[in-house]
């Protein structure tokens, strides 16, 4: 049980970064990596199933020197794809998603499918048929406490079991999926790096699908530099993703982000952002927002500005209406995706109980359903259902899909990046290259406090779904340490297609966190005039 303490040992304040056991050991083979994975696992439940051999076609592939874990909604050949569900329990695909396929042809090796919330639904991990995950950060504040007694707090979902994989040191990656912050939030929780890279960059063929216009594979892992290696391997156009993004519109989102990227160089100690535009929203400082989250931000934009990069206030006024527009449209898909799992045609079936009707099928498949999915997946179903008929539709989805539009707007409007889905965008040259806001609300919670019950944790997602119904770039890395020593995320949002950049950016704040940081300077900045909402919410 101490093992964990000692993989993950207490880091520096602003680093939050974990010491990974499979770099550090990078000659031991694979199956040396899953037994130790197993051994820490004991303690986190981050991993669902684990290989019972090597599974790996290209050994000298540019990935070779690389481990990874897989969320179990993506579908692998040699492991279960449950989705943390009833319904899937005893399911294992019968081929490899387009994203594990890749990572396999460049030599990855997979040491076991990832805890998540049933279906991607949650926010904080514990919806789960094989029980919540634990972050497995050490608080500095708890050094001196062992493992077994120290609190226990959520490691954020949906994609949970994938943050804290890689923060336990267990892979040097994971794949994930997001849907409204599932990466981002376990990635702030945990203090790892987390990307949500652009709408349709990285194949979903072979992923369960949730919310089929939201959802998107994403990666994981200890530093931008890993996240940035396994991405660029699995996030190429793929002919079977009806809605992966073309060639043609790939290249003119890299070519319109080329200019900015050629005057950054992130690898050096002091780069120059002297040409770097970064936003600042005011609506994504609500008065909700811990106060030593707002603290931390700022020493993220204190150091940015001494490195010459500008500060410009940018208002999204279309943001307070996200939440709701978010989760009747992600309801709506779930409730016509999941239609399908019946008990007949997919999923498990339960048999009736003795003595009920039989001679109806919607008794048959109403039992399926009720027996095999989890009390979330079921109110989800319910409501996107309700939100699709004839009575609802007008007044909830197609509002919905009204607000999501009027958000895509409001961040076109505010890039100097013309967003390259359009056939004619127009320019704005006044307007941010990227926009910078926190990752999360809070820090981790408990897993036996009020914040993962009731609205809490819907509440959890309020920052990270507007660039998900945009279909934006968006990248968590670590900030710091909150006034009770848990991690603190900020995010670096971009234009479609602009997920370079918004890595460059995340990695400069990566290399500079470990500075320590001297007092506030808000002449500086002009922090009143400059950050808007920060002063309120402090």
């Amino acid at each position: 049980m101490h093992r964990l303490a000692r993989v993950y040992p207490y880091r520096s304040r602003a680093g939050c970064r974990a010491r990974s056991f499979a770099t550090s050991h990078s000659r031991h083979s694979a199956i040396i990596h899953t037994e130790h994975a197993q051994s820490l696992n004991e303690s986190t439940n981050a991993l669902v199933s684990f290989p019972t051999k090597n599974h790996n076609p290209n050994p000298h592939g540019p990935l070779s020197n690389l481990t990874v874990a897989i969320k179990d909604n993506i579908c692998t050949i040699h492991l279960p794809t449950t989705c943390s569900s009833g319904m899937l329990r005893h399911f294992t695909s019968p081929f490899d998603a387009t994203a594990v396929e890749l990572l396999k042809a460049g030599g990855a090796s997979i040491i076991g499918k990832a805890n998540c919330d049933e279906f991607g639904m949650g926010s904080l991990n514990v919806n789960s048929i094989h029980g919540p995950v634990v972050n497995p950060y050490h608080s500095p504040n708890e050094k001196s406490i062992p493992w077994a007694e120290r609190e226990r707090r959520s490691a954020g979902g949906s994609s949970g079991g994938s943050a804290a994989a890689v923060a336990a040191g267990m892979c040097d990656a994971a794949l994930g999926t997001d849907t409204g912050g599932s990466i981002r939030l376990p990635a702030s929780y945990c203090g790892i790096t987390g990307l949500k890279p652009s709408y349709g960059l990285i194949s979903r063929w072979g992923v369960v699908s949730f919310a089929d216009s939201l959802d998107c594979v994403g990666v994981l892992g200890k530093s931008v530099d890993t996240v940035k290696t396994v991405f660029e391997s699995i996030s190429s156009y793929d002919p079977k993703d009806p809605t992966a993004a073309t060639p043609h519109t790939r290249e003119r989102a890299k070519a319109s982000a080329e200019s900015l990227l050629s005057t950054l160089d992130a690898d050096l100690s002091d780069p120059d952002l002297s040409s770097l535009r970064i936003g600042i929203p005011q609506e994504y400082f609500p008065s909700e927002l811990n106060t030593t989250i707002v603290t931390a931000v700022r020493k993220v934009l204190e150091r940015l500005s001494s490195l010459g990069a500008q500060l410009i206030p940018v208002s999204l006024p279309s943001t307070p209406y996200a939440l709701s527009a978010y989760y009747v449209i992600a309801s709506a898909e779930a409730s016509s995706n999941l239609a399908r799992y019946d008990g007949v045609q997919y999923g498990t079936r339960f048999p009736l109980l003795p003595g009920a009707d039989k001679s109806k099928p919607g008794n048959v498949y109403a039992h399926t359903r009720s027996a095999g999915f989890g009390a979330e997946v079921q109110k989800r179903i319910l409501l996107g259902t309700y939100a699709l008929t004839a009575d609802a539709f007008d007044n909830y989805f197609l509002q919905a899909q009204r607000v999501r539009q009027r958000i895509k707007t409001d961040f076109d409007s505010a890039f100097r990046i013309p967003n390259a889905q359009l056939s004619n965008p127009s320019p704005n040259p006044d307007g941010v290259d990227v926009i910078l806001h926190p990752s999360a609300i809070r820090t981790a919670p408990r897993l036996d406090s009020d914040a993962v019950s009731g609205l809490g944790p819907y509440l959890q997602d309020v920052m990270a779904v507007p660039a998900s119904l945009a279909g934006l770039p968006t990248v968590s890395v670590p900030a710091g340490l909150a006034a009770d020593g848990w991690p603190i995320g900020v995010s670096v949002v971009g234009q479609w297609g602009s997920d370079e950049l918004v890595m460059c950016i995340g990695k400069v704040i990566e290399r500079t966190s470990d500075e320590d940081d001297g007092p506030m300077a808000d002449a500086i900045f002009g922090f009143d005039d400059v950050i808007c909402g920060l002063d309120a919410a402090t």
